[in-house]
């Protein structure tokens, strides 16, 4: 793999081996897919998941692609690999698994008015035929400090977040550097990725940790500035805080140094990228237009629970780090807002309150 050699380590192969057993419960006979690209941390990491995979006779398969970024379509020999329906998914990223051409063109229809762009997502959150991880962007490091958890405390903790966002109207997040901006979440229900991915229709990342719930529609007011790092066509630490203005959920000014430069260069390539499709006959205008307009929605609201996660510029760590909360410019994880993205923006100690009352973490 581009000249790659590599030796699981047994740190690794520790990490790899509570995936396998706390996280996923992979079983003997079970079929494991496990999809990654030649960079030397992700297929690493893949190769000590099949390993850890082997290790309870389970029967993994490895599929390794180029590097997609977040406007590439996935190879079509890993969408035909996903629509085998494996028991188990497993996707080790540099950067994503890419896009699926044909779901983006003819989405599956779910319940409720749902659609969904892509095999892995019908399969996971409407079918509930497969569970999951997926850890774009992770390194060696990232990997065996964060995976191994004290899994039942963590999961305590996000059922307790959970707990306090059910039934809630609003969420109101502010900063000392100037976030003040009020979620509306009625109607809407609070998702955890506490690393229990055992059963059909769970999944999440590794590392995992978070509790997040995607916004009431076209309500949400206030300013968000971005402190941490954002996940642009790579992932950006912040040096200068970037201000971000959102009117009825949406994206209406963003100020601030470079970062904010390339964040609203960033929104405007999502923008324009769909009309490039619908030229070459991808979509259709119709779609189009929706993910144009969708390239500036609010679609998350996270909060981070891991204790062994800390912010050092790679936001599938930043975002799970204790004492943090991101907001994600794009898609969202209800599937009645879709954009090309799902851009993360970390926030540094926030104060919660949920309908006036202090969140208690």
């Amino acid at each position: 793999m581009r000249g790659h050699s590599f030796h699981v380590t047994p740190d690794l192969m520790k990490a790899a081996d509570v995936a396998a057993k706390q996280v996923l419960d992979i079983k003997k006979g079970e079929h494991v897919l496990i999809i990654t690209n030649p960079e030397k941390d992700v297929y690493g990491i893949a190769q000590a998941m099949y390993v850890a995979s082997l290790n309870v006779n389970a029967s993994p398969v490895l599929m390794v692609q180029p590097k997609k970024t977040s406007f590439d379509y996935a190879e079509p020999a890993v969408i035909d690999a996903i629509k085998t329906v494996p028991n188990v998914i497993i996707s080790i990223s540099a950067e994503r698994m890419g896009k699926d051409r044909e779901a983006l063109k003819n989405p599956y229809k779910g319940t409720n008015g749902k659609t969904y762009t892509h095999i892995f997502d019908y399969l996971l959150y409407e079918a509930k035929k497969i569970r999951a991880v997926w850890s774009p962007k992770t390194t060696f490091d990232m990997f065996v400090r964060t995976v191994p958890v004290n899994y039942d405390e963590m999961r305590k903790r996000c059922a307790r977040i959970a707990d306090q966002l059910q039934n809630a109207n609003e969420v109101h997040v502010k900063t000392k550097l100037g976030t003040d901006v009020v979620i509306g979440v009625k109607g809407r229900k609070a998702k955890v990725d506490d690393g229990d991915f055992r059963t059909l229709g769970r999944g999440g990342n590794l590392p995992s940790g978070e509790v997040y719930i995607s916004p009431q529609l076209g309500v949400s007011p206030g300013v968000i500035v971005f402190d941490g790092s954002i996940t642009l066509d790579e992932t950006v630490v912040i040096k200068t805080p970037v201000t971000v203005k959102i009117e009825k959920g949406f994206v209406t000014g963003i100020e601030g140094g470079k970062e904010a430069k390339m964040l609203e260069a960033y929104l405007a390539k999502a923008e324009e990228k769909p009309f490039e499709m619908a030229k070459n006959g991808e979509i259709d205008e119709k779609k189009a237009k929706e993910l144009a307009k969708n390239a500036r929605h609010i679609g998350e609201l996270g909060i981070g629970t891991n204790p062994n996660a800390r912010i050092i510029g790679n936001v599938l760590e930043d975002e799970k780090a204790l004492g943090t909360v991101h907001f994600a410019i794009g898609s969202n994880y209800d599937h009645d807002a879709v954009a090309l993205i799902h851009s993360d923006g970390i926030v540094k100690k926030p104060t919660i309150t949920v309908d006036g009352k202090p969140l208690t973490l």
